[in-house]
């Protein structure tokens, strides 16, 4: 089954209808960049990557999407699809987290705010965990700490190379201690997999914040991100009130942060799989079939 079939199946064409019809009918044609507010081809702009070709702005993409981009066609086989949130806390602020979650589940075809697999990248075997913002703001949850965890464990027993696509608000606050907790786990999963002499690289886009930042999308051998993306622990406001001065208009971006040393690349989406091939080779991984 190709990864589009796959991913068609388990949405039952809710993602596959609405990109057709927001493309192909009336106004759905034409588009704005956000940022240079620059009219666009739709068909355009999905041909390269999303990515604005008047100004570099890099829209915000799905798990799909992404997966679709960076992996060889019909190499992707995902992990643990089985798994699924519970509410050991019923908890309800607004709304009552169990229904939160089934929205969710409803709307993004998911069951949980990760997708994970065994995949090639230029002939390369690579383990790949994708995180999807549209899922409760991409929270992590036990769900998403097991997936990836479990990820991790088999790139280490497979001595394969991994790559986590982060996306994230940070920990899921309705799942309490839980979810913290997963913070711990994936980081001990990660030191078993670097003491293996094996290779992380977390793929840092917007927004990667809060208690994913605090552990594993700052953990990488090699940590690259994409233009402009935001990357942060606690937001800006909290941090300007508790240090009582101005931050810099581009505090919290990646390019701030590759300049301070907490990135080592920044990758244009459009540049992302053939670069991604170089660094696999670089560190000995070969091609297999």
């Amino acid at each position: 089954m190709s990864l589009f079939d796959w991913f068609a199946a388990r949405r039952k064409d809710q993602f596959v209808g609405k990109v057709i019809q927001e493309t192909e009918e009336g106004d759905g044609l034409w588009g704005k960049c956000p940022e240079c507010n620059q009219v666009v081809y739709r068909k355009d702009l999905l041909s390269n990557a999303n990515v604005c070709s008047n100004c570099g702005h890099h829209n915000r993409i799905n798990c799909e999407e992404r997966i679709k981009l960076l992996v060889d066609k019909d190499s992707f086989s995902p992990l643990d699809t089985q798994l699924s949130p519970v509410d050991p806390l019923g908890f309800k602020d607004r709304r009552a987290y169990a229904d939160r979650l089934r929205e969710s589940q409803v709307s993004t075809g998911m069951k949980d705010g990760v997708i994970t697999g065994i995949c090639k990248v230029e002939e390369i075997s690579l383990a790949i965990g994708v995180m999807d913002f549209r899922f409760m703001g991409g929270s992590m949850g036990s769900v998403v700490g097991e997936k990836i965890t479990r990820l991790i464990e088999k790139a280490t027993s497979q001595k394969l190379p991994l790559l986590i696509v982060c996306a994230s608000g940070g920990a899921r606050m309705q799942e309490g201690m839980l979810s913290l907790m997963q913070m711990a786990k994936i980081s001990g999963a990660l030191e078993r997999h670097r003491e293996s002499n094996n290779l992380y690289m977390p793929l840092l886009t917007h927004p990667t914040t809060g208690g994913v930042t605090a552990s594993f999308a700052m953990l990488g051998d090699l940590i690259i991100a994409e233009p402009k993306a935001l990357i942060g622990f606690a937001g800006r406001r909290v941090i300007e009130q508790t240090l009582r001065e101005k931050l810099p208009e581009n505090f919290q971006t990646a390019e701030y942060l590759l300049d301070h040393g907490f990135v080592d690349k920044i990758i244009p989406r459009t540049k992302l799989r053939t670069t991604l091939g170089k660094l696999l080779r670089l560190h000995g991984y070969k091609e297999n079939n």
